[in-house]
């Protein structure tokens, strides 16, 4: 069998089962140049799924899945896993529109057996499947794959303390590729791992515990043995402060993550135990593709690429960038202003404050909940902190916005980047929700702008003159389009279009570039328009309604989610105020599918197309019911 054609034979794990070591290693490097390919020409994680090749193959030439449950943490490096599991000829549609999940998605396949995008959360959910395997008499293994960095989540420990003591059959593989977990994984301790694993040591280990049944001598002799082991790896070889034994699992490492054999070997001992295991691995991030390997960080999440350079394709300044800039140059005159991130100082345009501003930068890794709180702890001795986080994973910080921070009144600014729709990163990943949850919070005040002017005007706002916990949300990727003379304002909303409207449009943030396109393809209809611009969406300006209680028909633009969102929130109070038009909500019904931005937009209705269309429809229902009416009244006259 050549090397070329060993990726074109696999169907289905089971085809793994007959291949050598050396033709699963030939395999991964086929399946790793597979990556490579796929991601310059999509985007999507690339170094996460360089580094765990050899490792998922592996996996799948041991364990038995589907029967078998596989869950990887966070789930972005999951594109081998796919490869493997029946999905090879539909690789190149990974994270388009109808194509495959970025992603774990159990609806795609039985192969994926929990659906994840966010950290730390394997270890709790294989626990949760392990207990109910068990609970069916099963002799499945549940196998949770989690990395270093995942580590850093609170969530992760407590699924370790529950699942440790339990004695069920669950493995958790740590995929080490970035820092040391433990002081006790020197070369001795990988060389007694190593014999620990072998099959020769396992069987004359059963045949020591037989020992024990051995009249008179059998206790004393298994009770010797036990204590001369655990003084060797207690007091001579220090491992007795192995925090994964604490917890209490069989812990086996640490491993080449690239080393097929010595992989295998791990695992099958592994499977064998029945019980809590723990397998250290060690890989690196990026292998096999030189530019990813010399700069993982950048390599993490990427749009296309030119593969022989390493190169990105030319994209214009975002949003990240503009608030890491102005960030920076607020902090060179305020010596108050502090900069947190959870492992996203690229991501949310903090490198640069990172590296200006040293003892003013915190990276607390992925521990969303922890920062908020240390954020409160910062704003409480006197400081001004910015936590920079993306939409969807300030979801897990919720009730320390409320509880350590809001309650506190204390000032704070969450700097939310991707509100709104992100696009091929698909549900998991939306930030469509924080408006919604924020607005339920007490001492909250939420900023949406529109322009990186506003950005700014905004941020310094939100820093300097605002009190409470603040939230600057604005979208990923760059400027839209705006009216020529548009000018950023500090005001809570302002107000554009035709001065004799009777239709208005409301919205906030990005889509009020689709609803200024909307009104300038409605003009050319004939139908004339005004917009009314939020920007500030919480508290919501009592004058904002108040203004649209003077139009026949209002029209609410949200580029998030409809229950709960200011727009419900706007059309409650226009009616409380006598509003006696006729008001619609074109809003995120439940969560977005991946796609483009652009498609996803199109797909709600929240495009100027859409938006445009949508409302001469209406006029021309309207229309034909006012005829329908007038026709009734004649015939009844």
């Amino acid at each position: 069998m050549t090397k070329d054609s060993l990726l074109k034979t696999i169907r289905s794990p089971a085809d793994l089962k007959t291949m050598t070591d050396e033709e699963l290693t030939c395999l991964s490097e086929e399946i790793r140049q597979k990556i490579v390919e796929t991601v310059a020409q999509n985007g999507g994680h690339l170094a996460s799924n360089l580094g765990v090749v050899e490792l998922t193959v592996a996996l799948h030439s041991v364990f038995d899945a589907p029967k078998d449950k596989i869950i990887w943490d966070v789930g972005h490096q999951c594109y081998a896993h796919k490869i493997l599991t029946g999905r090879c000829d539909r690789i190149d549609t990974i994270r388009k529109e109808d194509g495959l999940s970025g992603f774990p998605k159990h609806s795609e396949s039985e192969y994926d057996s929990f659906n994840t995008g966010h950290s730390s959360t394997s270890i709790s959910a294989a626990y949760g499947i392990a207990c109910a395997e068990a609970m069916k008499k099963s002799d499945a293994c549940t196998i949770a794959v989690i990395g270093d960095g995942a580590l850093s989540g609170g969530l992760a420990y407590e699924g370790l303390n529950n699942a440790g003591r339990s004695g069920k059959n669950l493995i958790v593989i740590l995929n080490d590729n970035k820092m040391s977990i433990s002081q006790n994984v020197g070369s001795m301790a990988r060389y007694l791992s190593k014999i620990r694993i072998r099959p020769s040591y396992l069987k004359a280990k059963n045949k020591v515990l037989r020992l024990e049944n051995v009249p008179v001598i059998g206790k004393p002799v298994t009770s010797g043995i036990k204590g001369f082991k655990d003084w060797m790896r207690d007091d001579l070889l220090g491992q007795k402060n192995n925090i994964f034994e604490q917890f209490g699992f069989v812990y086996y490492g640490p491993f080449d993550g690239h080393d097929i054999t010595e992989l295998r070997t791990a695992l099958k001992a592994a499977k064998g135990k029945h019980a809590p295991v723990l397998i250290h691995v060690r890989t690196k991030k990026g292998k096999g593709y030189e530019y990813a390997e010399r700069n993982p960080k950048s390599f993490h999440g990427v749009s296309s690429f030119d593969v022989e350079t390493g190169a990105p394709k030319p994209s214009a300044k975002g949003y990240s960038e503009a608030f890491g800039q102005t960030l920076c140059e607020l902090a060179e005159t305020n010596q108050q202003i502090c900069a947190i991130t959870a492992a996203m100082s690229i991501g949310t345009g903090l490198n640069r404050f990172a590296k200006k501003y040293k003892d003013r930068f915190f990276d607390v890794g992925i521990a969303e909940e922890h920062a908020v709180t240390f954020a409160a702890g910062l704003a409480s001795g006197g400081m001004i902190p910015v936590f920079a986080v993306y939409s969807t994973f300030l979801q897990r910080s919720y009730d320390q916005i409320l509880h350590d921070a809001a309650l506190q009144n204390l000032h704070l600014v969450l700097a939310v980047d991707r509100a709104g729709v992100v696009g091929e990163d698909g549900e998991t990943h939306q930030g469509i929700y924080d408006v919604a949850f924020l607005q339920t919070i007490p001492h909250v005040t939420i900023y949406a702008p529109a322009c990186f002017a506003e950005l700014e005007l905004y941020l310094r706002k939100a820093l300097l003159h605002t009190e409470g916990v603040v939230a600057v949300r604005y979208p990923r990727g760059g400027e839209l389009m705006l009216p020529l003379d548009w000018q950023a304002s500090q005001k809570p909303f302002v107000m554009t279009g035709e001065e004799d409207a009777r239709i208005l449009l409301v919205t906030y943030g990005r889509e009020f570039s689709q609803a200024y396109l909307a009104g300038q393809l409605l003009q050319r209809q004939g139908v004339s328009v005004k917009i009314l611009k939020l920007n500030t969406v919480c508290p919501l300006p009592e004058a904002a309604v108040e203004a649209a209680g003077n139009f026949r028909q209002v029209v609410f633009l949200e580029e998030g989610i409809r229950s709960g969102g200011v727009g419900e929130n706007f059309g409650l109070r226009l009616y409380q105020q006598g509003f006696g038009g006729t008001y619609t909500l074109i809003a995120i019904e439940d969560c977005v599918s991946q796609a483009t931005t652009e498609a996803a937009l199109r797909h709600c209705g929240l495009d100027g197309e859409g938006v445009a269309q949508k409302i001469l429809n209406d006029l021309a229902e309207e229309e034909n019911d006012d005829g329908r009416q007038k026709t009734t009244g004649s015939a009844g006259g």
